[in-house]
């Protein structure tokens, strides 16, 4: 393996600074996180993207916000700006559990220290920022930003917020996957912050043009006031970040008037969606919304393979920076030995936030790129041969895209398989398979794992074509007899079929079929490996009595859940809108959700339905719901086979 010199990362230090002959720097970024520099990690990918422009880069990790601040000013004020982000995780999902307490640990920390970051690193650091260095253009970026970019429901503080802009004074954000946008702003960057950058939001006082394919949201200020106008936003955001052709989109802060370009004549606001588009497109470019308001360009399209490439062939040490030697990060030994291969994800399941920071478009990376990745871990002077994944957002999707791209340009679904799968969905498996046998013939590999989770949707999909669907049974055999570590991880998520469907989650009888086929194989080829299922309690739609069937129907699989967690709203999904406004985002449609922490235990015990001290317990709340029939199959037995 190289042997690294502390100069090969980039500087976190005035000292690493001044070994490197830099008497200046173009850029600083501050992160949540450990700076562990590997492809995984934000901070380390867009110090890298931005050095192989040529830029001076310093990366400051976990700055104490406590003390004298002397982490923010250590490096003084950069030439072109500040980069803040969170970290690899939201902030508040890392530091609290479902239930609103405060966890013990932090996997992106040294040692997992629990308070290395504060709530809300992203409004932290960008106000302490701005404190000292107000002349310095601050730019937000990572998942917790993305995510928080318009009007959201906060859950930990349990209240609507603004834009994370509003909140932090940030002077512009990048959301989703920033690799382009951050080398075009760095390439634009003069002193004043350009405002027509692809993918990134700003907030303005000023007057704005409405143009004619610019979608107005309600305004904040009515969001507070009215849950469903929340909703009803919402639907808008998701699919203008799912579509390729997408609109710019503004939402006043206030309720605000549209005025005639030209003219002093105030215009009635605009109340109804539909109505914003007929007049918009009515008076093409002659009206004029006034600020302040936040402004969100339309992304950029999905990166082109050599693109993606680029991102991951940079000349990352794929090890925590040196300062943390003797230290352990958990999240780094979790990825250590693991190589994602492609980036987004179709599914489009609800309470999920990959689509809406990664896009729903697959980009693959190509077989050299991932086979370079492959061989600097095999280089690595601890590794044994075994490869803990080779997988991505959904483990089986490497190389999938629409038949005819034409139809996914007009297409706004947001997901490609549900409510079920696109026809014009190409579902073949053998690119991915080339991927792995390509892998497993290299010198030094013994096994590569999958642990990323498999969408067996697409495993039992039936295709047209009969060498697509050869394909899919190929993949799933070798999928089981060559690549389970013992266990083999799926999401069915529920079993009612309603709380599925608000999922975007397949038929649970999908899952009992790949049960059936996973028990087969492994019979045939002499395995004793577990299918481990996750399951979540609370979702919006689900009720104690769909727990309770979940109970009866996965013990009669003769399955004991242990992996099981209750639904946690975060920004920016279809299940958090829902959760909060009482109204599903499409349909506009009442949802019941359990709120209270007596509604999410209740629902909570049935995962344990095989514990004795939950038994009395479950029987009480059985009968108390009208279900003496479930006492009987959950506790005795009597289920029907």
């Amino acid at each position: 393996m190289k042997q690294y010199q502390l100069t090969d990362w980039l500087p976190t230090t005035k000292k690493e600074v001044e070994l490197r002959g830099w008497d200046e720097l173009d850029v600083i970024l501050f992160s949540g996180d450990a700076y562990v520099d590997h492809p995984s990690f934000g901070a380390a990918v867009i110090g890298r993207i931005l050095e192989a422009e040529g830029l001076r880069v310093a990366i400051v990790p976990q700055p104490n916000w406590r003390d004298d601040l002397r982490d923010f000013k250590k490096l003084g004020a950069p030439r072109l700006f500040f980069g803040v982000s969170a970290g690899c995780m939201d902030s508040m999902v890392n530091k609290y559990t479902a239930n609103k307490r405060l966890r013990s640990d932090d996997a992106y920390t040294p040692d997992a220290r629990p308070d290395m970051r504060p709530e809300y690193p992203s409004i932290v650091y960008t106000q302490i920022l701005k404190r000292l260095f107000p002349q310095v253009p601050v730019v937000l970026g990572g998942i917790e930003a993305s995510m928080r970019r318009l009007t959201h429901y906060d859950y930990w503080q349990d209240k609507v917020r603004p834009s994370i802009l509003v909140e932090s004074g940030a002077d512009l954000l990048i959301y989703g996957m920033g690799e382009k946008s951050i080398v075009e702003l760095a390439r634009r960057m003069s002193g004043k912050v350009p405002h027509d950058i692809p993918q990134t939001a700003w907030l303005t006082r000023d007057d704005q043009l409405l143009q004619p394919d610019d979608l107005l949201l309600h305004a904040h200020e009515e969001c507070l006031a009215d849950k469903r106008k929340e909703a009803e936003n919402f639907r808008h955001i998701e699919e203008e970040s799912n579509k390729i052709h997408a609109c710019r989109i503004l939402q006043p802060l206030k309720k605000t008037v549209i005025r005639d370009a030209g003219s002093d004549a105030l215009q009635m606001p605009i109340q109804d969606s539909e109505e914003k588009a007929k007049r918009q497109r009515d008076t093409g470019c002659c009206r004029i919304v006034s600020g302040p308001l936040v402004v969100v360009n339309p992304p950029y399209p999905p990166l082109t393979q050599q693109e993606l490439d680029h991102s991951f062939d940079l000349p990352y040490t794929r090890l925590p920076h040196p300062k943390y030697k003797g230290k352990r990060i958990p999240a780094f030994d979790m990825i250590k030995f693991s190589v994602n291969i492609h980036r987004g994800c179709f599914g489009g399941c609800a309470f999920c936030t990959i689509s809406a920071h990664q896009g729903k478009f697959i980009v693959n990376r190509s077989k050299e790129s991932i086979l370079r990745e492959v061989k600097q871990i095999i280089e690595m002077p601890d590794f044994k041969g075994y490869l803990s994944d080779l997988g991505g957002p959904s483990a089986n999707m490497y190389g999938m895209k629409g038949k005819d791209e034409t139809r996914c340009e007009k297409c706004k679904r947001p997901s490609c398989i549900h409510p079920k799968i696109c026809p014009n969905l190409n579902t073949d498996h053998r690119p991915l398979l080339d991927i792995y046998h390509a892998v497993d013939a290299l010198p030094g590999i013994k096994k590569s794992f999958i642990g990323s989770g498999v969408r067996y949707d697409l495993l039992l999909h039936r295709s047209d074509d009969e060498a697509v669907n050869r394909s899919t049974r190929d993949y799933t055999r070798e999928l089981i007899t060559r690549h389970v570590s013992g266990r083999l991880k799926v999401a069915p998520e529920h079993t009612s079929p309603e709380v599925l469907h608000l999922m975007r989650k397949p038929s649970f009888q999908l899952f009992e079929e790949f049960k059936r086929i996973f028990d087969r194989i492994n019979r045939e080829e002499g395995l004793k490996q577990q299918l481990i299922p996750y399951f979540i309690s609370s979702h919006p739609g689900c009720r104690e009595v769909d727990m309770a069937e979940l109970a009866v129907i996965t013990r009669r699989l003769d399955f004991h859940l242990e992996q099981v967690q209750d639904f946690t709203p975060t920004p920016m999904t279809v299940s958090t809108e829902a959760w909060y406004t009482g109204f599903h985002p499409y349909t506009l449609q009442q949802v019941y959700s359990a709120k209270s922490q007596r509604e999410k235990l209740a629902q909570r015990q049935f995962f344990f339905w095989y514990k004795p001290e939950e038994r009395r317990q479950i029987i009480q709340e059985l009968k108390r719901l009208g279900r003496k029939d479930l006492i009987d199959k959950l506790f005795y037995g009597q289920t029907k086979k």
